[in-house]
């Protein structure tokens, strides 16, 4: 068992399930807030990674692409703090983070966990129905149908055109982006038959458009929740290499975890360890 614990967030590591959950402090922030806990399978990790700066630093995961609804419709635009995958870490604690990331790695390993794309979500996606309001609308969605409603900041050609609605299997592809610099954030509904539109955020009758950055991040989650609904067309994978013994994998991570004490307690060198550790991992390998 790894488990960090900052005032971001925790992150509890058991050997097959990465626990996150945000800090509980007022800053923390709407996505963050309002996704809660995720339960993230170790199948579904594509890499971990300790990315140091001068306060200290952020623990940063990456998804395999398909694994994760939420990452798929943001499409690597959330950044921290809105980031669920992102743990903000101070330098305090830049020593323990750098452990944590590597027992998952050691894992990663240990297992052999493909990093390529997934056919299928492993991670649970939002439930329906699911509604968030930003700027100039709210959008709702019910499994069936999206709705998307305007408020008293909606320009004059929304407000003219009434609420709109979009059936599911009318909906080809949905597209999110949070607010940044002098652009607005959007969450757009892509219509089959239909090119891209070319109208401003604030005048498309598809989208949702937000000015202010600390609001909107919520709408991820109702474009999480369409894009996980729409059929995709998955590429045929080739068949996995024959799993390793279970005894096999316990043996090797228990072996890593005792060779991890002996580092931290001073018995082994930083390069003995990795030695040690690289040695391990290239017996399983070749097992």
């Amino acid at each position: 068992m790894a488990e960090i614990a900052v005032a971001d967030g925790s992150w509890t590591f058991n050997g097959e399930m990465l626990r996150i959950v945000p800090g509980s402090g007022k800053d923390v922030d709407e996505l963050r807030r309002t996704l809660g806990e995720v339960m993230v399978p170790l199948e579904a990790i594509a890499g971990v990674a300790f990315e140091p700066s001068r306060k200290g630093g952020h623990l940063r995961l990456r998804l395999r692409k398909g694994a994760d609804a939420l990452s798929d419709a943001a499409a690597g635009t959330l950044t921290a703090p809105a980031d669920p995958y992102r743990l903000a870490v101070p330098k305090t604690r830049a020593g323990a983070a750098e452990y944590f990331a590597d027992e998952i790695r050691d894992t990663l390993l240990v297992y052999q966990t493909p990093s390529g794309p997934c056919d299928d979500y492993l991670l649970p996606v939002p439930n329906v129905p699911i509604s968030a309001t930003a700027g100039d609308g709210t959008a709702f969605f019910d499994g069936e149908r999206v709705r998307l409603e305007w408020t008293g900041w909606a320009s004059t050609e929304k407000e003219k055109a009434g609420p709109q609605e979009f059936p599911l299997p009318d909906i080809s592809g949905v597209e999110w982006r949070p607010q940044s610099g002098m652009s607005y954030g959007t969450l757009r509904f892509r219509i089959k038959g239909e090119g891209p539109s070319s109208r401003p955020p604030q005048k498309d009758l598809r989208c949702v458009s937000w000015g202010i950055q600390r609001f909107g991040g919520a709408t991820a989650l109702v474009a999480a929740a369409v894009l996980a609904r729409i059929p995709r067309d998955v590429p045929e994978l080739p068949p996995a290499s024959p799993p390793v013994s279970d005894d096999v994998h316990d043996a090797v991570l228990r072996r890593l975890g005792e060779l991890g004490e002996l580092h931290r307690s001073g018995v082994l060198t930083d390069e003995e360890f990795a030695t040690a550790k690289q040695a391990m991992i290239r017996r399983l390998q070749d097992s």
